[in-house]
């Protein structure tokens, strides 16, 4: 068995098991995304990390696998180079419409290249991907350089197609593993990126707070709204800023709703959506206040760097 004596130490049950190191999680997590592991060490890994919860060290070290094999994006030269921005989008909508492209797009405004990578993990909701569509956005067939002021949606499957099939375990023991965590941290483009992400239950906060310092990332984190890394637009958010392996408040959170709510679409399909989010773009409707402090913390970090 390829990762069997990994297995033995992390399977042991919640109180038995042992952390794995930073190098011991990387060896693991690359033979998993190379195909060395068979299907059942794999439903083994996954279980066993779902009922042992991963440590900071654990997925650094998932990350320092993941990264090695990325398919990296470069970004187009122009006289004026921008800071990439990188948003995962894999929740989608299920009640609320996905404005994960209407924060994407208000950024391109701002001249700035914008990569939102996903895939659909339920059958259910409505994903960033169809939201995009609508709008004109085809999702990406194959790897080609960013462009400045520019909103392109990549498949996990591009990026990596080891780290699509471990998403695809979900749809066999409805159960997420440590994949469906790291897709929200990994990084595809070269150099300097901003990487804007976030966690969908307040524990997470913190653990996904440790491995953005230690990994030295920049990112901005937040309370998703649905899962997605948008600002949820009738309320502000907790968002912390991560730079340079220290993290700091970005944006005050306020309790409740806002005393002006925007006027959303009642329904969330794909083609609302983005109607909505085009007449946003347009003007004929303004920008949800937590989206536009949003955008503002993203500038102003892409700029630091």
């Amino acid at each position: 068995m390829a990762i069997g004596h990994f297995i033995k130490e992390i399977g042991r049950g919640k109180d038995g098991a042992r952390a794995l190191s930073r190098e011991q999680a990387a060896d693991l997590f690359g033979q998993v995304l190379d195909g060395f592991a068979s299907d059942l060490e794999i439903g083994a890994f996954c279980l066993a990390m779902r009922i042992k919860g991963e440590t900071a060290e654990e997925m650094c070290g998932f990350l320092d696998a993941t990264q090695q094999r990325l398919t990296k994006l470069q970004i187009c030269p122009t006289s004026i180079q921008r800071t990439p921005i990188v948003i995962p989008s894999y929740n989608g909508a299920r009640k609320l419409p996905a404005l994960t492209p209407l924060l994407a797009l208000l950024l391109a405004r701002e001249g700035l290249p914008v990569v939102i990578h996903g895939t659909a993990t339920e059958s259910t909701r409505v994903f960033t991907s169809d939201v995009l569509a609508a709008l004109g956005i085809a999702a990406q067939t194959a790897a080609e350089p960013l462009i400045q002021g520019k909103v392109v949606f990549y498949p996990t499957a591009l990026l990596n197609s080891g780290l699509q099939r471990l998403l695809d375990v979900r749809r066999v023991v409805n159960l997420r593993n440590p994949a469906h965590s790291l897709v929200k941290l990994i990084q595809p483009c070269e150099g300097p990126q901003v990487l804007v992400t976030s966690y969908t239950h307040p524990e997470y906060a913190e653990s996904m707070e440790q491995v953005l310092c230690k990994m030295d990332y920049c990112a901005l984190l937040i309370r998703g709204t649905e899962g997605e890394a948008v600002a949820d637009a009738r309320r502000t958010p907790k968002m912390t800023r991560i730079l340079h392996g220290h993290a700091t408040p970005a944006v005050a959170h306020q309790a409740g709703a806002l005393t002006s709510l925007p006027d959303l679409p009642q329904s969330c399909d794909a083609q609302t959506t983005a109607a909505y989010i085009q007449a946003v773009l347009d003007g004929a409707s303004p920008i949800p206040q937590p989206i536009a402090q949003q955008v503002a913390q993203i500038v102003e970090l892409a700029a630091a760097l």
